[in-house]
Formats: C-alpha cells, sequence, structure tokens
C-alpha cells in the first residue's frame, strides 16, 4: 500500500496564511507548506508565543508541516559577496521550520555548472556546505528543488559535498519543462537525497537554455525572452509527467513523504487545487 501522503502549498490558494491552511484541511491534504521569507511567515514576525499559537492551528486541523519554502531568490547561493548574508538568513529559517515540528526547507540554489572545474559550483558548494553543516546539526534538511539541471549533475554535485544536510525537494515538472528530462531515470539517480516532493505537472514547448531561463528569473528584464515560448505548467493529467510511472518510482525507491501540489498559475484557484488533490486522490488509490 502506498505510503504517500498529499500536502499543499497554501500560496496556491492566494490567501492569507490561515485561510489557505483551512483550505487545505478542507480539501482533505494531511501536510502543508509555507513559504517564510517574508511577510507574515518572515522569521522576524514571529516570536515564539507566535509559532506555537501557528503550530497547533495547524496541528488541530490534522495537518502538520511536510516542508518550509526558504526560496530567497535572485541569483540564489551563485554570488560570493551575496552569500554570508543569504545563509545567515537560511539558517533563521531553519529554526522556523522546526518550531514548527519540521525539518525540511526547501529552496533554490541556482543553476549548478555541469563543469566541475567551472568557479561558480565552488562558490555554490562553499555555500551548501556551510548550510548542511548547520542541517546537520540540528538534525534537518536543506532540499534544492530539482529543475535548473540534469539529475546527473545534481547528483554529482551532492556527491561531492562534505555535508550530509543538503537534500533535494524533487519536481518532476521543473525537470520536463526546463530540461527535458524523465522523471523516472531522474528519481532513480537522485533516490538517496529525495526528502520532500512538489506535485507539479507541464510541458515543454521547445528546448532553451537553462541558464538564461533562470537568469530572466532573477532579473527579469531579458529582451525577447518569453516562457511561454518554451514551457508551460499545466493542470494535473495534461502535461508530460508519466504519473503512474512516476509515483510507482518515487515507491519503489522507498519514499513515504508528501506529494505537495504547488500550482503557481490559474485564474481560479480554489479550483484547480481542488482538481490536483481529486487527481493525486485517484492516482494514489490506483496504487492499492
Amino acid at each position: 500500500m502506498s505510503q504517500f501522503t498529499i500536502g499543499m502549498l497554501t500560496d496556491g490558494f492566494k490567501t492569507d496564511l490561515r485561510t489557505g491552511i483551512q483550505k487545505a484541511a478542507k480539501l482533505g491534504a494531511q501536510a502543508v507548506q509555507v513559504y517564510a521569507v517574508a511577510g507574515e511567515m518572515a522569521p522576524e514576525n514571529l516570536n515564539a508565543a507566535a509559532r506555537r499559537e501557528l503550530l497547533r492551528f495547524t496541528q488541530d486541523l490534522g495537518l502538520r508541516f511536510s516542508a518550509i519554502c526558504g526560496d530567497l531568490g535572485g541569483h540564489a547561493f551563485q554570488i560570493a559577496a551575496d552569500n554570508p548574508a543569504r545563509i545567515d538568513r537560511s539558517r533563521q529559517i531553519m529554526d522556523l521550520a522546526l518550531d514548527l515540528d519540521c525539518k525540511v526547507v526547501t529552496t533554490h540554489i541556482g543553476v549548478v555548472p555541469a563543469d566541475p572545474t567551472h568557479p561558480r559550483r565552488a562558490i555554490m558548494a562553499e555555500a551548501c556546505n556551510t548550510l548542511g553543516e548547520y542541517a546537520d546539526s540540528v538534525g534537518a534538511a536543506f532540499a534544492l528543488e530539482t529543475g535548473p539541471e540534469p539529475s546527473t549533475v545534481l547528483r554529482s554535485f551532492l556527491d561531492s559535498l562534505g555535508s550530509h544536510g543538503m537534500r533535494v525537494n524533487f519536481d518532476p515538472a521543473n525537470l520536463v519543462m526546463v530540461v527535458g528530462e524523465d522523471p523516472v531515470q531522474a528519481v532513480k539517480n537522485l533516490a538517496p537525497y529525495i526528502v520532500h516532493t512538489h506535485a507539479k505537472d507541464g510541458k515543454m514547448i521547445k528546448p532553451c537554455d537553462p541558464e538564461e531561463v533562470y537568469t530572466f528569473f532573477a532579473e527579469g528584464g531579458i529582451e525577447d525572452l518569453r516562457i511561454s515560448d518554451f514551457f508551460v505548467e499545466t493542470p494535473f493529467g495534461q502535461g508530460q509527467v508519466d504519473w503512474p510511472k512516476y509515483l510507482a518510482a518515487l515507491e519503489e525507491i522507498g519514499y513515504q513523504g508528501a506529494l505537495t501540489i504547488e500550482r503557481e498559475v490559474g485564474e481560479d484557484p480554489d479550483g484547480e487545487m481542488t482538481q490536483a488533490v481529486r487527481f493525486l486522490q485517484e492516482q494514489i488509490a490506483a496504487m492499492k
């Protein structure tokens, strides 16, 4: 029997924090993920009492936090001069996660160069080792989201690190849309590192340069670059993720965590989140 649970990134409801958590519970989710980089969820805006209250609120609805999103945006950990402040901020987010009885913080680290001797790879490795050591010290994990590079490149990067606290937040749609990779094979490649997943679907329209795409996300304003020319996120079941094979691959490697729904587009958030839950429920039921 499948051990998967359904989670929801509550920002997809496009409402306030507690309303989003309540909606997730109403739709039958078992877990939620929330952003904690700004606004009411920023670490500095939640004192110890507020953190305890939020945890009770969530648990009283029968939910747990599958992960906390600590994606800081911009160029992530690719610029050495920026990294001390970003590392400190990430530690603060990890401390918040632990107070919410959660041991996974998801993030983007930038595009890992395929060439092991590339100078940027060394910069990213230094930052990730520092974060990984902190995660190790508190029994938690920073989970890098898949997408900017092929899974083999990410695996070689993770294998090269000196700490164990850097893990993987597996997003099958990112791999399909940006690098055109089969999520099933990517699961096998990254198996020892997967601690969380985003459930999302999408399709590639034509190949793109991941470096260019993620620079666009970091800076915007790239002339003549239209993301929609290259890939598009879709409702579940309408993209290129082969869900039965993908879920079977996760089950085969022993993954027992959340399939956390991430819907980033659409004019009907409630309707699309409802459709996503029902789709996953059907897929999971078909595995039993």
